[in-house]
């Protein structure tokens, strides 16, 4: 018994000086998605943001590939002392089972906190003869099988297949590794359709260079109220989850936990980084509920909402 004490006196003597010296390097934020997307342009600001809270520089690595499946499993596997953290979403937190996946998503990570609700916005090419949610049904059924959607991520097919199921449409999905890609492509006319975040879908309909059809939201985003939902555009029920937060490798020390959270909450309450990521089209959450504690219960409530329409969808790697 008395060594069961001293052993468990030592390890929390040593989480907590491990807690009290960190960061002791730069820590190393993992986008899970190739440069150019919503996911990499949100990591940037919240990086620089916590830069000044924690002492260190917050170092992006860009590891694309499976949806995000590959940068996540890193994370998995890193040393647990806060040094290596990545930006989840959905796609990556949630969606990421579609995948043969060699971790747990609801065991092998620390929640560290939520940031952002994120509108998922239905966009067209500039040219496509739509520019409604209404026209583009009537399109795809005037030309069945025709119409083109990007499927960059789980939750873009996911959505895309409810469409069809909803309408009674037909739609080609066309794989990409990542919204930076996918939107290459669609600026180029090669594809019709795309579904994604609005951080990365505004600065390109600002341009004139694409059209927004609808946010696939239940509600109106404050970041981007005139864009109609998809429950005011004629689809009623097309909804596309879409979040970022912060996670860790299992076992993180509380105090270390504390340390990063605080900088995240710091970094959001910037009002630079709260102007930009509202320029995104990124809703921040409550300061309530950008605790880990509230980020767990957040991503359970996910699970049990999505997993259960991701195994009935039948939605397989492709």
């Amino acid at each position: 018994m008395i060594k069961l004490i001293v052993s468990a006196a030592l390890a929390a003597w040593f989480g907590m000086a491990a807690a009290q010296s960190f960061p002791t390097r730069p820590v190393t934020l993992i986008v899970p998605f190739p440069p150019g997307g919503s996911t990499d342009a949100a990591a940037r600001l919240l990086a620089e943001g916590m830069r000044g809270p924690l002492g260190q520089s917050v170092v992006i690595e860009n590891v694309g590939g499976a949806n995000g499946s590959i940068a996540v499993g890193r994370v998995a596997r890193a040393a647990p002392d806060g040094h290596t953290i990545d930006i989840g979403q959905w796609d990556t937190h949630v969606g990421a089972i579609i995948y043969p996946i060699n971790y747990d998503l609801q065991k092998d990570f620390t929640p560290i906190g939520l940031m952002t609700i994120n509108p998922q916005l239905m966009i067209a090419r500039k040219d496509f003869p739509a520019s409604d949610l209404k026209g583009l049904v009537a399109w795809l059924k005037a030309n069945p099988g025709k119409g083109t959607l990007v499927e960059q991520t789980a939750a873009a097919k996911l959505a895309g297949l409810q469409m069809m199921q909803a309408t009674g449409t037909n739609l080609e999905f066309i794989p990409y590794r990542g919204a930076g890609p996918a939107m290459q492509a669609m600026l180029s006319g090669t594809v019709d359709l795309m579904i994604l975040q609005a951080a990365a879908a505004l600065p390109q309909s600002r341009a004139g260079a694409v059209k927004i059809l609808a946010n696939l939201s239940p509600t109106r985003s404050p970041s981007i109220p005139s864009v109609p939902t998809s429950d005011e555009g004629g689809i009623p029920g097309l909804h596309a989850a879409g979040w970022f937060a912060l996670f860790g490798p299992r076992g993180i020390p509380n105090e270390v936990v504390a340390k990063l959270n605080s900088a995240m909450v710091q970094a959001l309450a910037d009002d630079k980084v709260k102007a930009r990521l509202g320029d995104l089209g990124l809703d921040i959450v409550a300061r309530e509920r950008q605790t880990p504690q509230a980020l767990a219960a957040f991503q359970k409530a996910e699970i049990d909402k999505w997993w259960p329409v991701i195994k009935a969808a039948n939605i397989k790697v492709e």
